[in-house]
């Protein structure tokens, strides 16, 4: 099978599957953001140590594996992490590299790169699970699809749209960067990237948060955009998404390869796969916060 073939076959089995999880929510989507802020965090490690660096790898990937399961814990009210708590563990942390890494080892860029890289990853991946139960998120609409009843959550809806503007945007910068760009954006970063691609990804993610917010979000959270929120959404979560997509290509300059692993087949790395995502999802958070309305009846 042609790599375009396998990338295709991944994207078919693995979309519904996420989708799925996302709309369950609960600690089945604490388990996926667990085990993809891990992976995403040995991923970085990796691109970390082909740059010459020496990161405590074992104690970064489980901190960002943790810590969605740290904000699962604390929305059932089971565990709240306190400032105190987070010191502590920043403290263990240094105090584990003076054996770890001596003085020999780049123990301030270690230390450094260990937070970075728990932040960039599971840090960030887990405001999936903070949308998920967003504050708007109290209740859903009953909803009729095919002539069946069904009851979706309005935190579904929520979490769900970053995610759709995050794909529409890599479309709509790949269609129309491939057919009009010429000027390239950030040849030394991303040779591929074009001017004509990110104005398409910025308008691709404003026409989906638009149909989204008519579509979804009206009918099945109670929740709405005015026209200026939806500009601004979709703009702004369009913007994050590419800035995200170079950051990435910026690490990988750096460590000399082309993928983050070669963990899906046809698509490099899972990194390579969320490196967008995981810059939209806590501006997401943000911007929602901000912009969310409640819809008419």
């Amino acid at each position: 099978m042609s790599e375009f073939g396998r990338r295709v076959l991944f994207a078919l089995i693995a979309a519904p599957i996420v989708l799925a999880i996302l709309g369950v929510g609960g600690a089945p989507l604490a388990a996926l953001l667990a085990v993809a802020s891990a992976i995403a965090a040995w991923e970085f490690f990796r691109l970390a140590r082909e740059a010459g660096n020496q990161p405590l790898d074992d104690i970064g990937i489980g901190l960002a594996g943790l810590t969605p399961l740290a904000v699962h814990a604390r929305y059932l009210g089971l565990y709240v992490v306190r400032p105190v708590d987070v010191v502590v563990i920043v403290l263990v942390v240094c105090g584990l590299a003076l054996w770890m890494r001596g003085t020999h080892g780049q123990p301030i860029a270690s230390l450094a790169i260990t937070f970075f890289g728990a932040l960039y990853t599971g840090g960030t991946l887990s405001f999936a699970y903070v949308l998920r139960y967003h504050e708007y998120a109290l209740g859903g609409r009953d909803v009729y699809f095919g002539g069946r009843h069904v009851l979706v959550a309005a935190g579904a809806a929520l979490v769900v749209l970053p995610v759709i503007v995050t794909w529409a945007t890599d479309i709509g910068a790949y269609a129309v960067g491939r057919s009009l760009g010429e000027r390239k954006l950030m040849p030394s970063v991303s040779p591929g990237k074009t001017v004509a691609g990110a104005v398409g990804g910025l308008a691709a993610g404003v026409v989906v948060t638009w149909l989204y917010a008519r579509w979804v979000l009206h009918p099945v959270a109670q929740l709405g955009l005015t026209p200026a929120g939806i500009v601004v959404f979709g703009a702004v979560a369009s913007a994050a998404a590419q800035v995200g997509d170079l950051f990435e290509s910026l690490l990988k300059r750096e460590a000399g390869v082309k993928d983050s692993s070669r963990l899906i087949p046809g698509h490099g790395g899972l990194l390579d796969r969320v490196d967008s995502v995981i810059f939209v999802l806590p501006v997401a958070c943000f911007l929602l916060g901000l912009l969310l309305v409640p819809a008419p009846l």
